[in-house]
């Protein structure tokens, strides 16, 4: 089956940049690196490599680039795999030449980017992996490190998955407590459709198929599935007869999410693949 690709497209340096600044500052705090000034030459020059000291898919060299560029310009930094590599144990994917002192004062923050990224890239690859051959596709969340979403969901993509909404200002979504405060799926359904524009879908979370029903009834464009049995999800997919995007979630695991899949939704989104991804180990070398 032909499938189709996510946009991997990197975030402009304008939203990147600030956050590698910030983290930046919070490791040189108020005296900068003062072990590297003190017992390293200003002179003295390095060249280093980025490895991968286990398998996985890589993301998140666009910010380590930013962080030795921020530490000093004059750094080369030269890429042997781009972001969205699958790679094996001991590839470089990046060679950094230049002062010794910057690689060295850059080295923290780089890796931390480029591993924490490059681990959410890994759990999505493996449940892209997993899925394959089905119609379903793979979907991040909101369940993002505070300050890190656009890079987070960069690295999802990097992954083989794709975004679901990046905040609560570019989709409308009616969870369970909007529906209970808003009175029920219905009235809250009417009042978004009065008041947004044409160009803003609308998604609706529910726990049955009765509110399935009431949802398609309404004219949900989107019904997020939450925590529903595969039996469930199945006849889900029967009730709706294509009359909206169905999105399943709830305990998606590298075990089940085959069998989720197989059930014909044509979404399945995962938390984990963002606020629990392990650390892909990535080390730097002179």
């Amino acid at each position: 089956m032909n499938r189709a690709l996510p946009f991997t497209h990197p975030p402009h340096n304008l939203l990147i940049e600030p956050i590698v600044r910030h983290a930046l500052e919070e490791d040189f705090g108020r005296a900068g690196d003062i072990t590297s000034e003190l017992t390293i030459e200003a002179s003295a020059r390095a060249t280093a490599k980025l490895a991968a000291r286990k398998a996985g898919t890589i993301a998140g060299l666009i910010a380590a680039e930013i962080a030795f560029r921020l530490v000093d310009p004059s750094l080369t930094f030269t890429y042997e795999k781009p972001d969205g590599s699958t790679v094996t144990a001991g590839t470089t994917l990046a060679v950094i030449e230049g002062p010794a002192r910057a690689v060295l004062s850059g080295e923290r923050v780089a890796l931390n980017f480029a591993g924490h990224l490059s681990g959410v890239a890994t759990a999505t690859h493996a449940l892209v992996e997993a899925i394959a051959g089905t119609k379903a596709r793979i979907i991040c969340t909101r369940k993002t490190t505070p300050g890190l979403r656009v890079l987070e969901k960069y690295a999802v993509r990097c992954g083989g998955g794709f975004n679901h909404r990046f905040g609560l200002d570019d989709a409308a979504m009616i969870k369970d407590n909007h529906i209970a405060a808003a009175g029920g799926i219905a009235p809250a359904l009417a009042r978004l459709r009065a008041g947004l524009g044409h160009m803003v879908r609308i998604e609706v979370e529910v726990d049955s198929l009765a509110q399935l029903e009431e949802a398609l009834a309404n004219g949900a464009d989107t019904i997020l599935l939450d925590n529903m049995s595969l039996e469930d999800l199945r006849r889900a997919v029967a009730l709706a007869k294509g009359r909206a995007v169905l999105e399943a979630s709830g305990n998606v695991t590298l075990a089940s999410v085959r069998a989720i899949a197989e059930t014909g939704v044509n979404y399945i989104s995962s938390g984990a693949i963002t606020h629990s991804a392990p650390n892909l180990d990535i080390g730097l070398d002179f």
